[in-house]
């Protein structure tokens, strides 16, 4: 199964971070799987792509070309693959397309909008794939305290929910996204006032 995995670029991060995601990174090769991420040799895209790299297995980075010619942040080398896109859009496009299934790990503004992404496009019907957040060291509690908190005052349903899990260990997530089954739900019909 190729998963792709969203987090963190920040070289800055805890290593409680780095660590737990590197640790995800070794499990998931091991475990038969290959990385689809977004490149970045820092933070928790460098650690997720060496923990898979330690594993044995196989990962293919996806970067905009301005990343290189700007040198907006180091690309991981040790990439089996590597696409280069136009812009940051189709780079999203490439990894979701690419994607099984997607692991969201800590991370900013980017993770946050990766994240927002893929859950749309589930309500939205354009793709039935598992989604899990690991939360390490509760990094997320507020956002699903928030997702609570958008439901009860009705701008999302609390269906929506079963569109992904968190999860605060790393085999339980691999257990999850490899025993989840696709629910055939319309998640679009979830929305308020449809």
């Amino acid at each position: 199964m190729k998963i792709c995995v969203f987090g963190a670029a920040s070289a800055h991060i805890d290593n409680i971070y780095i660590r737990a995601v590197e640790e995800l990174g070794e499990k998931m090769a091991k475990r038969g799987h290959s990385l689809v991420f977004g490149a970045g040799a820092t933070g928790l895209m460098g650690a997720a792509a060496r923990g898979v790299k330690r594993g044995g297995g196989k990962i293919h980075g996806v970067i905009p070309d301005f990343f290189r010619d700007e040198e907006v942040e180091a690309i991981y080398e040790g990439c089996d693959k590597i696409t280069y896109t136009e812009n940051m859009s189709e780079r999203k496009r490439v990894m979701e397309d690419e994607a099984d299934a997607f692991i969201i790990t800590p991370g900013g503004i980017g993770t946050f909008e990766e994240f927002f992404e893929v859950l749309t496009l589930k309500q939205l019907g354009r793709h039935d794939k598992p989604m899990a957040i690991l939360n390490i060291n509760g990094y997320y509690d507020d956002l699903e305290k928030f997702m609570q908190s958008v439901a009860q005052k009705k701008f999302i349903t609390f269906k929506c929910y079963e569109m992904y899990s968190y999860f605060n260990g790393t085999d339980e997530i691999l257990d999850y996204i490899e025993s989840y089954k696709p629910q055939g739900t319309a998640w679009q019909k979830l929305k308020i006032g449809d």
